[in-house]
């Protein structure tokens, strides 16, 4: 039988067509087998095929063999990833706010390619994901990479940290670079968080870390170990983040232009932002989920938040103010 032009790649060939046209659903006879090496320019008669069946076991591909009626079918067992655990994975990716569309994709795509193609269907199918705002920043991977060897070299880092204004564009939020001591990461809320020592305020602190940018390791030593000895990392997590359902609304919110980011922040950046009619004011309005946090989300936002509308949602936030003040009564 004359050799085909990649015949010394014969077992990679065999092993990609095992595990991309085959599954516990999915099985290829030998001549089935033959015709797909043939499309790669390989030749292979039934012996030798038997024999690479064998090696392929030897590397850890769990082949299995099977006879139906008068025919034997080979297909994968085990894999790496059973099919339930990449859905799992890829629904995180595609969610996962601090992941861009572009980086989400090609994280999927590569998921894709350790299952068959008839499984590889079934994850296309759990990427369509609508309403999630994802981040912009590219430099997501680099910038994790870079605090992951902070904390392993046990060094500050310095990076600028971003925030929107009202045209929507991402500006420094300082005058100057923010130094800090990086002693863990988060994922919460579906963003990914630093939580950090600033040493200049002596408190702990949390950051996007798709917000950082321009990141870099000091030759400075982390500070702040005697509050990461006995640091809650679950308990930090509830008291800083997230709101809870109810409802849903649409509320109008009036804010000084200041607090842009903030609504930016929470609900993308398709918001419509128009000014208000007071100076340095500007106005939104979003779908929200009412809900005893939602208003108290807003209460924290100080005097530069307003609710304007519509005005049962302003009346409950009023009678939720009243209720507190006479808690408050001595």
């Amino acid at each position: 039988m004359p050799k085909g032009t990649n015949q010394k790649l014969k077992l990679y060939y065999l092993s990609r067509i095992m595990i991309e046209k085959t599954d516990d659903e999915h099985a290829l006879t030998l001549p089935q087998i033959q015709e797909y090496l043939e499309e790669y320019g390989v030749t292979a008669n039934r012996k030798s095929l038997y024999d690479d069946m064998e090696a392929l076991k030897v590397l850890g591909i769990d082949v299995i063999g099977e006879r139906e009626g008068r025919d034997y079918f080979y297909h994968v067992g085990k894999k790496d990833f059973e099919i339930a655990e990449l859905k799992l994975l890829v629904d995180a990716i595609q969610s996962s706010k601090f992941i861009t569309e572009k980086k989400s994709a090609e994280l999927i795509r590569k998921l894709t390619g350790m299952v068959s193609e008839y499984e590889a269907q079934e994850l296309k199918r759990q990427v369509v994901v609508s309403g999630r705002i994802k981040t912009m920043n590219e430099s997501i991977y680099y910038i994790v990479d870079d605090i992951h060897k902070a904390i392993s070299s046990n060094l500050c880092i310095r990076f600028e940290y971003m925030q929107w204004n009202t045209n929507k564009e991402m500006v420094p939020r300082h005058d100057k670079p923010s130094e800090v001591s990086p002693w863990a990461l988060m994922w919460d809320d579906e963003n990914y968080y630093l939580i950090a020592y600033d040493a200049a305020e002596n408190k702990i602190k949390h950051y996007r870390v798709d917000k950082m940018k321009n990141i870099e390791l000091t030759k400075e030593k982390r500070r702040g170990r005697e509050l990461f000895r006995e640091f809650d990392m679950a308990a930090y997590s509830k008291m800083n983040f997230g709101m809870f359902g109810g409802r849903e609304v649409d509320v109008t919110i009036e804010f000084a232009d200041r607090m842009a980011g903030v609504f930016l922040d929470r609900f993308g950046t398709d918001i419509p932002i128009k000014s208000a009619s007071q100076k340095g004011w500007s106005k939104t309005r979003v779908r929200v989920a009412l809900s005893d946090q939602f208003l108290g989300w807003i209460f924290a936002l100080g005097n530069d938040v307003k609710i304007t509308g519509p005005s049962k949602v302003v009346e409950q936030f009023k009678n939720k103010l009243k209720e507190m003040m006479k808690s408050y009564k001595s």
